[in-house]
């Protein structure tokens, strides 16, 4: 059923309040998981640079890619063109900043793809040590997902995922000394099916239990107690709930987050007493949202009891934390809604979004709550990704800013100076001025406007003969990705134009924005892509026969329904891990998300008018004679978010409508006869093969296959002014 646990890494990072538990929110999420994991781009460069990389047809289930060669003999030839090209992209891009570093006391920490190095920053020119090597611990073939080190850096512990399985197994490594002879580090221990985990002491650490794609479950292990078993402190009774383990920035509370689509609790442990039993914040509520930081013993918490139950910011006493104590501290400005917040030091900073979908930070003094200052941040930025406070206290609040085009650039923030600082820029990562960013606004059929951002290198009037690239998810109430990707940059370097169309039911306009487009909401999403793409048109953006969709998950839901009704405004479809069976899913409640989803789609077992509804736009189920566009479908064998046997019968019904329809129409049709693709991959990565070379295939693959239902010659990319 396609969910992602973790998706807020790529938008907001690693911040501790929003982002950690609208991670547990969201559940077919279109980003790589974890706080501090890298993004798939980064996983491809970090392997890159250990690895030194200088018609009717019947699915064929054991061999798709043969079925893929039979079909398209000549994507072969433009697919290694492409992998060439994005190979060398991705090398030009190498050295961009990432979030795959953080502070201890005493050293700095980084992730390669073989393990975790680090160096001593009380050394003038440190070599860097390696504290723990994947081969070691069996796997190899393994990702990093979570590191966290011990307050005093005398342990460090590590999520490590093997793509063959959905749990994680958390390493924990006693972090030797090199200045005394012999002295290594040394692996302790392996827990396995470990989602999330915080330390609270050198020697506690807390961890949530994940079962399959569940997490009900939180232990304490005690390394200082004989045994290496740990002990159970809190037991999720609910089965919609999903339940993860975070830390105060100020590192003084261990947090127990529990969430559902519909509401949160917060349980508190203090980090200096772990042993107490953990104390509830506030009861969960019906459509009651919130989340907690910590800071000089007040809470800050975030709630959804603003104007139009959208996020606010209030305090409590650590004390009595419930709702009867929360006082107001401070609410955005009028049309911006928060994306997350920090609290550092003395200030609270809130990430927020304007209704252009221009980033800013709001910032507050804690001891002046009546005063707000507001930072804008640079109108390219679409994605804001903090990175953690570390071990050692900072006065600066850290976050990267990109694009699907522009590249990371690290920013500091100074809230006691009120100073932005970025980091100085190599011009190669620089993005020219030739390349725009254009937001926009399209009527819905409702006549909301629904915001749309373009990228392009040639003004929107000259771009009627550009091929156009349209992305959507609209799921979950979670942004649309928009983190930088080589692959895109190459698209808009050959003359291509981007487009990004937050739809309702995503969260870029708010909680309000997600609440229109979830259960019977769900045709509004529709109807916005499909304004978006229209309104492209009318403006001279493109034409039908040059414009490709692309979604990924729950995404394919909002694309398969607007194929089903109006396949004209589009000649070219990618996939990946789509979710295309809405209805046949959420009937069967053994799967193992169904009862977490019906927030977001609604009970069919439960509610009529709710299957009625699903019926009307599961894509699977309104398959009719007609002309559709080609499609190239990516899937996983081993994918437990998204059941294989949808995906295989919307094949096979695509094949068959279109088959019929040209069989009625024999000699009538002018446009190309479309092609429907399935590419099955074995491995059970909802997300995409993490090896380099298999993702930079896949990239290449879906490249090729746009540019041949486009009728598109592979341009060279165009020489940029200096």
């Amino acid at each position: 059923m396609g969910v992602d646990y973790s998706v807020m890494t790529a938008s907001m990072g690693s911040m501790t309040g929003l982002c950690s538990c609208i991670r547990l929110l969201i559940r077919r999420g279109t980003w790589s998981p974890e706080l501090d994991r890298r993004s798939l781009f980064t996983i491809k460069l970090k392997a890159r640079i250990i690895l030194n990389i200088a018609c009717r047809h019947t699915v064929n289930i054991s061999s798709p890619s043969a079925e893929y060669s039979s079909q398209v003999r000549t994507y072969r030839s433009l697919e290694r063109s492409f992998k060439r090209r994005l190979r060398a992209v991705y090398q030009r891009f190498s050295e961009v900043p990432d979030n795959t570093t953080f502070h201890g006391c005493n050293h700095v920490y980084f992730m390669e793809a073989d393990g975790i190095y680090r160096m001593d920053t009380r050394e003038g020119d440190p070599e860097p040590e390696k504290v723990l090597c994947l081969a070691s611990v069996g796997e190899g073939d393994g990702s990093l997902q979570r590191v966290r080190v011990s307050p005093s850096e005398q342990v460090l512990a590590a999520t490590v995922k093997s793509p063959r399985k959905e749990e994680a197994s958390c390493v924990l490594v006693r972090l030797g000394d090199r200045t005394r002879t012999l002295d290594s580090p040394q692996l302790l221990l392996t827990v396995d099916n470990v989602f999330s985990f915080e330390w609270a002491t050198d020697d506690t650490l807390f961890y949530s239990s994940q079962r399959g794609l569940r997490c009900h479950r939180v232990f304490r292990l005690d390394l200082s107690s004989p045994g290496t078993s740990g002990t159970l402190v809190y037991h999720e009774q609910q089965p919609d709930v999903f339940v993860e383990v975070s830390l105060s920035r100020d590192r003084r509370l261990v947090l127990i987050n529990c969430s559902s689509k519909r509401s949160s609790e917060v349980w508190l442990i203090d980090s200096d007493a772990p042993l107490r039993e953990p104390a509830l914040v506030q009861a969960r509520l019906p459509e009651l949202l919130y989340f907690v930081e910590h800071s000089h013993g007040q809470l800050y918490i975030l709630a959804n009891t603003g104007p139009g139950q959208e996020y606010q910011v209030l305090k409590a006493p650590v004390f009595t934390p419930s709702m009867d104590h929360w006082d107001p501290v401070c609410t955005p400005g009028s049309g911006r809604v928060v994306k997350d917040m920090e609290v550092v030091q003395s200030h609270c900073v809130m990430a927020t979004r304007d209704p252009s979908g221009l980033l800013g930070l709001q910032v507050v003094r804690l001891d002046q709550p009546d005063t707000m200052c507001s930072i804008q941040l640079p109108q390219w930025a679409c994605t804001i990704q903090t990175k953690g406070a570390g071990l050692a206290d900072s006065d600066w609040l850290e976050f990267l800013l990109s694009s699907p085009v522009h590249p990371p650039v690290l920013y500091r923030y100074s809230p006691k100076e009120n100073s932005l600082l970025p980091e100085e820029v190599r011009e190669v990562h620089s993005t020219p001025q030739e390349y725009h960013t254009t937001r926009l606004e399209a009527p819905s059929q409702d006549g909301t406007m629904v915001p749309l951002t373009i990228f392009h290198t040639s003004v929107l009037e000259d771009l009627s003969g550009a091929p156009l690239l349209v992305h959507v998810y609209g799921a979950y109430g979670t942004d649309l990705n928009m983190d930088f990707s080589p692959d895109r940059r190459l698209l808009l370097e050959d003359g291509w134009a981007l487009a990004y169309c937050h739809v309702r039911g995503g969260g870029e306009l708010g909680l309000g924005w997600h609440r229109q487009g979830r259960m019977e909401g769900k045709l509004r999403g529709v109807e916005d892509l499909a304004a978006c793409i229209s309104k492209l048109h009318d403006l001279g953006v493109s034409r039908p026969s040059l414009t490709a969709l692309t979604a990924r998950s729950a995404g394919a839901v909002l694309v398969g329904a607007l194929c089903n009704l109006q396949p004209h405004l589009i000649r070219a479809v990618t996939l990946q891990a789509p979710f295309v069976d809405v209805l046949g899913t959420m009937l069967d409640p053994a799967l193992p998300l169904t009862l977490e989803e019906r927030g977001e789609w609604g009970d069919p077992l439960a509610d009529p008018d709710h299957r009625d509804t699903i019926a009307s736009y599961s894509p699977v189920h309104n398959i009719t004679p007609q002309l559709y566009p080609s499609m190239l479908l990516t899937a996983y064998r081993g994918d437990s978010r998204v059941p294989l046997a949808g995906v295989l019968r919307y094949v096979e019904r695509l094949k068959d409508a279109i088959h019929t329809h040209l069989s009625g129409h024999s000699g009538s049709e002018s446009k190309p006869t479309p092609r429907v693709i399935l590419d099955l991959k074995s491995g059970a990565d909802h997300f995409g093969p993490e090896e380099f070379e298999l993702s930079l295939t896949e990239s290449a693959r879906q490249l090729a296959f746009l540019h041949a239902e486009l009728g598109l010659s592979q341009q060279k990319t165009k020489p940029r002014r200096k």
